[in-house]
């Protein structure tokens, strides 16, 4: 009886998960930029600096994420992983910076700073899908 209700949990629990994920609408991501060879010191530190650090910092971690080193960004917050990559689509980060999903989730929140630009958005996105290096 009790490994029936385990297995209850588990599938509830998995459930629950594929329809969080269901509720993001990709279509509505920026598409990727089509610049090459895109590098987290030189293209995508400076967004982060400009928009997420203040949050997401050495002083300051909200949800356990940091954004101001390539092995902070990677290893991710209380969520992880937030990056997967080669694939920005499934990237939660880029679903928060993209303001779609859970408003709760959106980054910067409403009222915390300007949303990301779809340009700077595309940016992170050609990085994750190039590797994320």
């Amino acid at each position: 009886m009790k490994s029936i209700r385990i297995s209850h949990l588990l599938l509830l629990s998995t459930a629950g998960l594929l329809m969080e994920a269901a509720e993001v609408d990709i279509s509505k991501l920026p598409p990727a930029a089509t610049k090459s060879g895109v590098k987290f010191e030189t293209d995508i530190k400076p967004i982060f600096e400009k928009s997420c650090v203040k949050c997401h910092g050495a002083e300051k971690q909200k949800g356990k994420l940091r954004l101001d080193s390539l092995e902070a960004t990677l290893k991710g917050g209380e969520d992880a992983p937030n990056i997967v990559p080669k694939d920005s689509a499934k990237s939660t980060l880029v679903h928060s910076v993209a303001r779609i999903g859970e408003e709760d989730d959106f980054m910067p929140p409403k009222g915390k700073g300007d949303p990301l630009t779809k340009e700077e958005v595309g940016l992170i996105r050609a990085w994750i899908d190039q590797g994320a290096k």
